[in-house]
């Protein structure tokens, strides 16, 4: 009997050893558990972070970039033909007096207009354009004369043209009273409103002007 109770008493320690399995086993399976729902929340915070990077640099790029001109934002270009029937100009108003036309044939841009506190002009073999201070273009094809030398222009006026260096000349716009305006390259053509005669000096000494 003493043996049989020592025996008994022996049992319950057996019973405690099976009754940790589960314990040890249960807890393995929650760390695993706890792996399998952390990867997801990890990879949606991800999914999240990468959401809001894109939609910040969108809203980047669609407003938050400052505007150009001291924060002045242009106005929408416009569109119109020029005088050779290919090309178009693209203008847009940059601010008082201050416009910009882009001159466009078959998708490239040929050159570019600027006024800003002056009128611009251009000799584009042969058509003439000019891009007023009040952002109106006029273009016309040919009439140019080749200086240095005195030319009798549109609308009674008189031009006389004189080389000053390479790529440079001055035109002297003379009308009744004297000399009314004077044009001078540097490297690039310009052009004159003068009273509705669009007038343009190219660089090469070409001078050119229409009603």
């Amino acid at each position: 009997m003493p043996r049989a109770s020592s025996r008994a008493a022996r049992r319950p320690p057996a019973v405690a050893r099976r009754r940790r399995r589960p314990v040890e086993s249960g807890g393995a399976g929650s760390t695993a558990g706890a792996q399998a729902s952390a990867a997801p929340a990890s990879a949606g915070a991800k999914a999240e972070a990468r959401n809001d990077a894109t939609a910040d640099a969108a809203g980047k790029q669609s407003g938050g970039a400052p505007a150009a001109g001291g924060g002045k934002a242009s106005s929408a270009a416009r569109t119109q033909r020029l005088a050779d029937g290919v090309s178009t100009a693209e203008i847009t108003k940059l601010g008082e007096q201050h416009y910009r036309a882009r001159i466009v044939a078959r998708g490239e841009v040929l050159a570019t207009l600027e006024t800003n506190g002056h009128d611009d002009g251009l000799d584009a073999n042969d058509m003439f354009v000019t891009l007023t201070l009040d952002g109106q273009v006029h273009s016309w094809m040919g009439g140019g004369h080749q200086g240095p030398g005195t030319f009798t222009l549109a609308g009674g006026w008189k031009a006389k043209v004189t080389k000053l260096g390479e790529l440079r000349y001055r035109a002297q716009i003379i009308g009744h009273d004297g000399v009314a305006a004077t044009l001078e390259t540097h490297q690039h053509d310009v052009g004159l409103n003068a009273n509705g005669i669009y007038i343009v000096l190219s660089s090469g000494g070409i001078i050119s002007a229409h009603a």
